[in-house]
């Protein structure tokens, strides 16, 4: 953890948005890896969505990564940080305090409705100047589509506990590895029901299910880079493409094909 600390201070800073022109202001950026927002806050709320990549926002020792078709919420004044450990292609809407009224009072994950993702897309591939009246409606249909967007936390907890971090920086670096419970307990030297119990404490879920959210989320950002149903779920460690396709569409709803025609257009 330590070294890891480290290493994002070697990062490169980029600047936050703190003069913020309008009510409802929406900017889209391109951040290469290995860089950083410095922690900030200001009177604006903010959705913050990644058209490519996965998204890091730091909030009170809290880690939210969310791949597109969700989004992280940051309710207004809260103090937060961000972290670009791969190239990411992300927008943030910022929403004054006076118009925050219907958003969520904490922060957290929006699950947004397919409708969010295709007007950012729009939004993106077709600009236009910030005071054209078809652009602000566009900006407010968004907000008002967000009002109803749920809020599910976390999407993939974080911890502090050093042993149970181990196994998590583990799992991110290796998702193919299919260890048991038991086999990855052994790696820290705990017993299974040791792991089980410090899992659900920490994340509030078992390793189980920690494990298929991670699969989902490297799985979404595959699926946007292009790449194939069979090397995915070799990826990630699936005998064959129909067992990667049926955990897939347990936690999404949606086929990997049905998600990347609807989430990224294709």
């Amino acid at each position: 953890m330590k070294k890891a600390a480290q290493r994002i201070q070697d990062f490169q800073e980029i600047p936050a948005y703190n003069n913020i022109p309008a009510p409802l202001w929406l900017r889209i950026r391109d951040a290469p890896a290995e860089t950083f927002y410095p922690e900030h806050a200001h009177a604006w709320g903010e959705f913050i969505y990644a058209f490519d990549g996965v998204l890091e926002v730091n909030i009170d020792q809290i880690h939210y990564l969310t791949p597109p078709p969700y989004g992280i919420w940051l309710p207004p004044h809260m103090q937060h940080s961000g972290i670009n450990r791969h190239e990411v292609t992300h927008c943030t809407l910022y929403v004054h305090e006076t118009l925050c009224e219907l958003m969520p009072q904490q922060a957290g994950i929006l699950l947004t409705a397919p409708l969010i993702p295709a007007l950012l897309e729009h939004i993106r591939k077709n600009p236009l100047t910030e005071n054209d009246p078809e652009y602000l409606r566009l900006l407010q249909v968004l907000l008002d589509s967000l009002s109803h967007a749920e809020l599910v936390g976390s999407y993939l907890p974080t911890t502090q506990h050093p042993a149970l971090a181990k196994i998590l920086n583990h799992l991110h670096e290796y998702p193919a590895d299919n260890s048991t419970l038991d086999e990855l307990a052994k790696m820290i030297n705990m017993t299974e029901r040791t792991l089980a119990r410090y899992s659900q404490k920490e994340l509030g879920m078992s390793l189980h299910e920690w494990r298929q959210r991670l699969k989902v989320m490297k799985a979404m950002s595959m699926l946007n880079q292009g790449k194939t149903i069979e090397n995915i779920a070799l990826d990630l460690g699936y005998a064959s493409s129909s067992a990667f396709i049926y955990m897939f569409k347990r936690w999404m709803h949606f086929t990997p094909d049905q998600f990347r025609k609807l989430y990224q257009g294709s």
